[in-house]
């Protein structure tokens, strides 16, 4: 999977409506790393470093930010239909995405993203407890609920902003890679590592989290803090994803089940390997959605076309095995 992914983004570097041989690849990264590019026209440098290299490692950071979140959230919540999509995440980081775009220009983006996003994770789980217990059905519903009334929002703001600011929101809305640059990379690059990184640390402990409450106390596990500790670095990996690209859905339900399929349940394993595979997943995603057409589809209608079937296949998995097969 590692190499596989590698290897997408690499290829998807040089895949584009200017089609180049993959060594020239190489030779523009090492001219980069030298510190000049003599026998390189501009026009193809600019295309390379400054158009297809951000935008395809973009597209990697959030790719391996939504599917690890993804599968981080399905140990906490013992639930394997729950994703940063279905839980809310996303829409909350859309509603920090537009208060920041509409009366905020001065805030980073990725700040109330964040914010947005957490607070969106513990409304989801506070509606799911009001029929005192957190069945995956009781979840699910109320994580449509929270988007909903999220991006109820979303549209409010859309509705009393200007035209120009407007735009911006519907291209958030949208998902999509179109207006990466190396200031977007270096905005994302830290919050979402920082999750990653985070994330990674607690493998060990997800695996214990993902035991009822009762077995996981039993173990010695702080239940309610540590899962609020996976929650807070979900959102922000999450949130800064979403600042960055806006939402793009399926990738942190669909990423997580292939990886378990092939490597079983133990996220000492998984959650490497799906930081890895949504990494590849969304870079192949991203690269379909320009390439397909003459237009710059937004990535989020490729990701949908794929995650939809996919949860369906689920829902048939759940009422022949639930959890452990799925």
């Amino acid at each position: 999977m590692v190499i596989a992914s590698i290897l997408a983004i690499y290829l998807s570097i040089s895949l584009g409506p200017a089609g180049f041989k993959p060594g020239l690849a190489l030779k523009v990264l090492w001219a980069k790393l030298r510190g000049g590019a003599p026998g390189i026209s501009p026009g193809i440098l600019n295309i390379f470093w400054e158009i297809r290299t951000p935008r395809v490692l973009l597209a990697a950071l959030v790719g391996a930010a939504l599917a690890s979140s993804g599968a981080a959230l399905q140990a906490v919540f013992r639930n394997p239909l729950v994703d940063p999509y279905l839980l809310g995440l996303s829409a909350g980081g859309a509603l920090g995405c537009a208060v920041a775009v509409a009366w905020l220009p001065r805030v980073p983006v990725s700040l109330p993203a964040f914010l947005f996003a957490y607070l969106a994770a513990f409304l989801t789980y506070g509606v799911a407890r009001l029929s005192g217990e957190v069945s995956r059905i009781s979840l699910i519903l109320s994580g449509i609920i929270v988007s909903a009334g999220l991006m109820a929002l979303v549209s409010l703001i859309k509705f009393v902003v200007d035209p120009h600011r407007m735009a911006e929101i519907v291209t958030w809305m949208m998902g999509s890679f179109a207006l990466s640059t190396w200031e977007v990379v270096r905005q994302t690059f830290l919050p979402v590592i920082l999750g990653l990184v985070g994330l990674h640390l607690l493998r060990f402990r997800l695996n214990l989290l993902s035991l009822s409450e009762d077995e996981a106390r039993s173990l010695g596990v702080s239940v309610e803090r540590e899962r609020a500790v996976v929650m807070g670095l979900a959102a922000l990996t999450v949130g800064a994803g979403v600042a960055a690209a806006g939402i793009v859905g399926w990738v942190g339900l669909m990423v997580p089940h292939l990886v378990r399929l092939s490597v079983g349940p133990d996220h000492r394993r998984l959650i490497p390997l799906s930081m890895c595979t949504g990494a590849g997943l969304l870079v192949i995603s991203d690269t379909l959605a320009r390439t397909l057409t003459s237009f710059d589809l937004p990535v989020g209608i490729i990701t949908s076309l794929t995650g939809i079937p996919f949860f369906i296949y689920l829902l048939r998995q759940q009422r022949t095995g639930g959890w452990e097969h799925a």
